[in-house]
């Protein structure tokens, strides 16, 4: 069966779990056409072997300048002009008459005919979209497909009128949540008549590509670790002010944050007038190696998120035998089961962060315990093998359901 992936962007460093799942389905068997709205942003890694060939066999809709979506246009226009009109409304629909909004539901109606053309010249009806749900939505309403998306969250909840969930619930003929946390958001939001189309799967990393880490006694320092974009909603001004308070209990720890963004100045800044510059490493974005090789040189990883879906972040530490500090929100409380895989605390409690850290540095075993507690658990409930065969069955059997469907109403016409 052919199936397309539509991604938002592809490869990217952030989202190496899709590079993984998109190759284990197709060595299930799966004929996976992927196409990706932008090209990757550049970072300071180059692509590696596999992204470098996920790169190469992608399909990008802003790839090839004006001239292709004229034509693209222009053909649906002439050849399936009630779909093409169906997405046009979708998109005004969807802006709601405000100037900016309308006018990004507009750039999202380009892309969206641009990929219904490229799929009706490929022969692909089956559509699994990523991160990229709105141009799904309108691509659904303008085109003959069968679609299914993974909604991870927790951007989706932030405004979900605004993200149109139970359009797109309604749209789809598959929902995947990455959480029961991430279903009953959708559950909230949605149609009940819809809820049938609900799935929760998992995400997972493969736990063979992570070495297990040596549980030190007592480092020194003790080595925290923090994976992910520097923005305001990872909350990472409270981070440095519970190291700020680890320094005044005279603790030896330093905390590397991985990763880059608009905030990093500002980060800095208070590192610095907090006298804790000394203590934190601004490492920038790392390649999977590199990555790997730093976790197993850490002794905690650190999660201060306001919001998230469920983190591979924190998988990866788990799966490296890294016990996890991390907020009580969202998903998290499932893939962490506190005082046993790692602690959580209340997100934006400063003080309840830095006690769980103190309490992980004053006590070895227990984070022996934790460590191989968590990674037994990612082994067991966050395989990426596992939780891709799975995914993989729901494919299976939702495009089975649909072919199904067709020769019924063939016999029945």
């Amino acid at each position: 069966m052919k199936l397309a992936y539509l991604l938002s962007e592809y490869p990217t460093l952030p989202h190496t779990y899709l590079l993984r799942e998109i190759r284990r389905l197709r060595s299930l068997g799966w004929d996976i056409q992927t196409i990706s709205v932008r090209r990757p942003q550049p970072h300071s890694t180059p692509l590696s072997e596999a992204e470098l060939l996920e790169f190469q066999a992608t399909w990008y809709v802003l790839g090839d300048g004006l001239s292709r979506h004229a034509t693209a246009h222009a053909t649906i226009l002439l050849t399936h002009p009630a779909g093409y009109l169906r997405g046009l409304a979708t998109a005004l629909r969807l802006g709601s008459f405000h100037p900016r909004k309308t006018a990004l539901a507009l750039a999202y109606f380009a892309e969206a005919i641009s990929v219904g053309h490229y799929l009706k010249k490929v022969g692909i009806e089956y559509v699994h979209s990523v991160y990229s749900s709105t141009v799904a939505l309108i691509l659904a309403r303008a085109f003959y497909i069968h679609l299914s998306m993974t909604l991870h969250g927790s951007g989706e909840f932030v405004d979900p009128e605004g993200f149109a969930i139970r359009d797109k619930v309604e749209a789809a003929e598959r929902v995947c949540a990455i959480s029961y946390f991430g279903r009953s958001q959708i559950m909230l939001w949605s149609d009940p008549a819809d809820w049938s189309k609900l799935r929760v799967t998992p995400l997972g990393v493969d736990v063979n590509r992570w070495a297990t880490a040596e549980c030190r006694g007592e480092p020194h320092p003790f080595e925290l670790i923090s994976v992910g974009r520097l923005v305001s909603g990872k909350g990472l001004s409270l981070l440095l002010d519970a190291v700020k308070d680890l320094v005044d209990m005279g603790k030896d720890v330093r905390l590397t944050l991985v990763g880059d963004g608009p905030d990093r100045p500002a980060l800095e800044a208070q590192a610095a007038s907090l006298g804790v510059s000394q203590h934190v490493v601004f490492a920038g974005w790392m390649d999977q190696g590199a990555l790997h090789k730093l976790y197993r040189r850490s002794d905690v990883a650190v999660m201060s998120s306001f919001a998230e879906g469920v983190p591979v972040v924190l998988m990866e530490a788990m799966a490296t035998g890294i016990p996890c500090v991390a907020p009580r929100i969202t998903g998290i409380p499932e893939l962490i089961r506190d005082g046993v895989d790692g602690l959580l605390f209340t997100a934006s409690n400063v003080a309840e962060m830095a006690t769980a850290i103190t309490r992980l540095m004053d006590e070895p075993d227990l984070r022996r315990r934790m460590a191989v507690s968590a990674r037994a658990r990612i082994t067991d409930k966050y395989n990426l093998e596992k939780n891709v065969d799975a995914l993989a069955d729901i494919f299976s059997e939702w495009t089975g359901q649909s072919l199904r469907n067709r020769q019924r109403d063939r016999l029945d016409s």
